[in-house]
């Protein structure tokens, strides 16, 4: 069996006709996992657990359920019963819950072996993966599944760094603005950001309620649509006929890209099309207007509200106050002391406004507003999805200076308009960059709801685009 190009759907099929055994599987994913400790991807490695899990599945689990005996790596803001739950930061090591989270619960159910919880920006609050709270290898940060010197991306690290280091073929990722794209786009794997509500949220540390939500990662989009299927209960969904499907490119997402992104993107617009796929070129006037007038008024303002009901329901006894204290990243603490404590937001100049009323606006009118622009985009242009790069560059060198607000905003630029309007995307890798070798994904984001066909396209461009090669 060629670990490097199993996926979660040949995984579990060999496991149901018995050419593998679950204790393998997982066996070799451990060992994948001790073997990449520079990768910095693991936080918590439940050796015993999963071993005991996939032993007694060899000897007595149900073969027919959909991830039964595969293992399956989770972010470490997501509880698991029995393992330490950080969010990557150091008030919460000590934090160990009883209780599986429903997204984490349903994956147990089908089958699945959780072989340990996945290392990721402090907090979930940036796109670097660069955590001084938790190594595993010599120097801090999530590394990069092809270039150990660069980003993993975030906030969904190490999960991403897993997939795309072929430690496990899936696993769960947050996303509030980008953070199981990102990763996914830099370490070559798929993705799903959800319709927001469309999995329950207990049991996962929070930024904001109105824009988190859990996410699958995993190698391919079929697996991606494997793993939403369990999580969202619901059945099989079939690959699109892309003769029958019609996306739409706004030109002011193509900016500040790189010139191997640039080249895919083009490169994959080429594909697509070949395969019968209708592309239009589209206008969002006020996207950026608007998406700024909703982004971090509405992450800043809930994530002290969040935070504080999220920390009562642990139990632990820790106060918001002493979380922000023991924060170990300059970056998000920065963040917690300057804005999200008093409660302020960035004004003209150097000054500090009071975030209520701006809060206020964004959730009354120009999240409406931007749900709107989307709304009629969509209906107006008779569109499937909306296509642009994930990110608009390959993964970058990781440093502290790697999570730097420019950064942060750069790796965002596209991932962060739907986050914000509350509707689906799906991150597919479409190749490695012509110059830098490392990979670059391709984004299609949907009409709120619209999950299911969004991963029948993905489906189908899984054969278009294929498997990234492993990395070296």
């Amino acid at each position: 069996m060629d670990l490097d190009q199993l996926t979660l759907t040949q995984a579990a099929a060999d496991l149901r006709a018995g050419k593998v055994t679950s204790t393998a599987l997982t066996t070799e994913a451990l060992t994948r996992a001790k073997a990449g400790a520079d990768l910095n991807a693991f936080v918590t490695l439940d050796e015993a657990g999963a071993l005991k899990a996939a032993t007694a599945f060899d000897a007595t689990g149900d073969k027919d359920k959909p991830l039964g005996g595969v293992p399956v790596a989770i972010k470490d803001n997501i509880e698991v019963a029995g393992l330490p739950c950080s969010a990557g930061t150091p008030a919460l090591q000590g934090y160990v819950p009883k209780a599986d989270a429903p997204v984490v619960a349903k994956l147990r159910a089908a089958g699945a072996i959780i072989i340990g919880k996945t290392s990721m920006h402090e907090l979930a609050f940036g796109i670097s993966g660069y955590n001084t709270a938790f190594k595993t290898g010599a120097e801090f940060g999530v590394r990069n599944a092809y270039d150990r010197s660069l980003i993993a991306g975030g906030s969904s690290s190490g999960t991403g760094a897993a997939i795309g280091a072929r430690i496990v073929a899936g696993g769960l990722g947050t996303d509030t603005g980008g953070s199981v794209r990102v990763p996914g786009a830099l370490n070559g794997c798929a993705s799903l950001r959800p319709t927001v509500g469309r999995y329950p949220q207990t049991g996962i540390a929070p930024i904001s309620h109105t824009r988190d939500t859990a996410g699958p990662m995993a190698t391919t989009m079929a697996d991606v649509e494997l793993l939403d299927r369990v999580i969202a209960g619901r059945d099989a969904i079939q690959p699109a006929d892309l003769k029958q499907v019609r996306i739409g490119v706004v030109r002011s997402m193509l900016t500040n890209l790189d010139t191997d992104t640039e080249a895919a993107f083009q490169a994959a617009v080429v594909q697509i099309k070949a395969q019968g796929i209708t592309v239009v070129e589209i206008e969002m006037p006020q996207l950026a207007e608007l998406n700024g007038q909703v982004s971090f008024p509405v992450a800043l303002y809930e994530a002290y509200d969040d935070m504080v009901a999220y920390l009562s329901h642990t139990g632990t006894g820790i106060s918001i106050e002493a979380l922000v204290k023991d924060i170990a990243s300059p970056d998000v603490k920065g963040t917690y002391e300057g804005l999200v404590i008093p409660r302020k937001l960035p004004g003209p100049g150097d000054t500090l406004l009071d975030a209520r009323p701006i809060y206020d606006a964004a959730i009354k009118t120009a999240r409406p507003a931007l749900q709107a622009l989307y709304g009629r985009t969509f209906a107006d242009n008779r569109l499937d999805a909306i296509a642009f790069p994930t990110t608009p560059r390959v993964a970058i060198p990781s440093n502290p200076d790697s999570s730097s607000l420019e950064n942060f905003g750069l790796f965002i630029q596209n991932t962060d308009p739907g986050s914000n309007a509350g509707i689906p995307g799906i991150q597919i890798p479409i190749a490695l960059g012509a110059t830098s070798k490392l990979p670059v994904g391709l984004e299609l984001d949907g009409p709120a709801g619209s999950d299911e066909r969004l991963l029948a396209i993905g489906m189908a461009l899984d054969g278009v685009f294929g498997r990234l090669p492993a990395p070296r």
